[in-house]
């Protein structure tokens, strides 16, 4: 999936079920919020949803409000969060899946939803959490694991959950926003490797990078260290051991980008969450972002509007 082409906001439905693993609800939520601070306009919406509707609690006590989740859903995903028991009740969802694929809705099924639906529907070759593996083959001599952090079959993901949900949330943000936004996501949130679908599961000992190539994964890792005074991409390029048309030749595979174009987007998204969240000056920011001189310009290039009136349209929207 490409990154939108309109304002649409992209919708997600998050649905609970009582017992909920409140870590794996944070790893989608937490995701979501920090990219609408990072990015000029916020791109995604989210809403709480239970098959009864009401207050439902989480294994840890927590409660979260939902509303009941609608025959005619109108979201464009939709993420069923784990609950530590495969055979709880309220996991049976075929109905509900169905509902939101038949509307090209696409369904996320994390931890124990996943095992549920893997047993309900006697599929293969599915991911779940590999305690949950381990469960399911012991009931089932047949069944046989996929210990991938995700897997894709058709509008249905089944995932590990736990940690991981984090890295699906990242991926799935990933085909709305540049990839430089969805790294200073992940690096305000201390998650310094994103792994994709295909990532196994981390007690296989299989060592994950943020993007599938090493030496470009090095890049970004300089760029990331070097906001407040860049480092020109030919320096870069010496320290890497790599010629300007290998390192762009990658940006553009992995990232569909340029250097320059990822590492000002970069610097763009740190701008966006100073100037919400904090107090500094646009001068300031721009400074900190790696911009001396010519910040107000370069951002209304990019985002067809000041800083200064990016910082007031978002607090005004906080304050209603």
């Amino acid at each position: 999936m490409t990154h939108s082409q309109d304002d649409r906001q992209a919708h997600f439905d998050i649905l609970v079920t009582s017992g909920f693993v409140l870590s794996e609800l944070a790893g989608i939520v937490d995701v979501l919020r920090i990219a609408n601070r990072v990015c000029a306009q916020p791109p995604f919406s989210f809403r709480y949803v239970s098959t009864k509707g009401g207050p439902v609690a989480s294994s840890a006590e927590a409660w979260v409000d939902t509303v009941s989740v609608s025959a005619s859903p109108k979201a464009d995903y939709l993420f069923v969060i784990g609950n530590t028991d495969p055979d709880h009740p309220d996991l049976s969802l075929t109905r509900v899946i169905s509902d939101y694929t038949h509307r090209n809705a696409r369904v996320f099924l994390l931890a124990e939803a996943a095992s549920r639906y893997i047993k309900d529907k006697g599929a293969e070759n599915h991911a779940t959490h590999w305690e949950n593996a381990s469960f399911l083959r012991e009931r089932n001599a047949g069944f046989d694991a996929n210990f991938t952090i995700a897997t894709q079959h058709g509008p249905v993901v089944t995932c590990a959950g736990m940690g991981a949900t984090v890295d699906v949330a990242l991926e799935v943000i990933g085909w709305h926003i540049s990839g430089a936004s969805k790294l200073t996501v992940a690096d305000i949130m201390l998650h310094e490797n994103i792994r994709d679908f295909g990532s196994m599961q981390p007690f296989s000992g299989v060592k994950s990078t943020a993007t599938g190539d090493a030496a470009l994964d090095q890049c970004i890792r300089i760029m990331q260290t070097n906001i407040e005074d860049p480092i020109p991409i030919n320096e870069i390029v010496s320290a890497l051991g790599l010629s300007n048309r290998s390192l762009e030749r990658k940006f553009k595979s992995y990232l569909g980008t340029t250097p320059n174009g990822f590492y000002r987007e970069m610097r763009l998204a740190q701008a966006n969450n100073l100037l919400v969240n904090t107090t500094l000056s646009v001068r300031e920011i721009g400074m900190a972002c790696g911009f001396p001189n010519g910040f107000s310009s370069v951002y209304k290039a990019v985002y067809g509007t000041t800083p200064f009136a990016h910082r007031r349209k978002r607090r005004s929207a906080a304050d209603r």
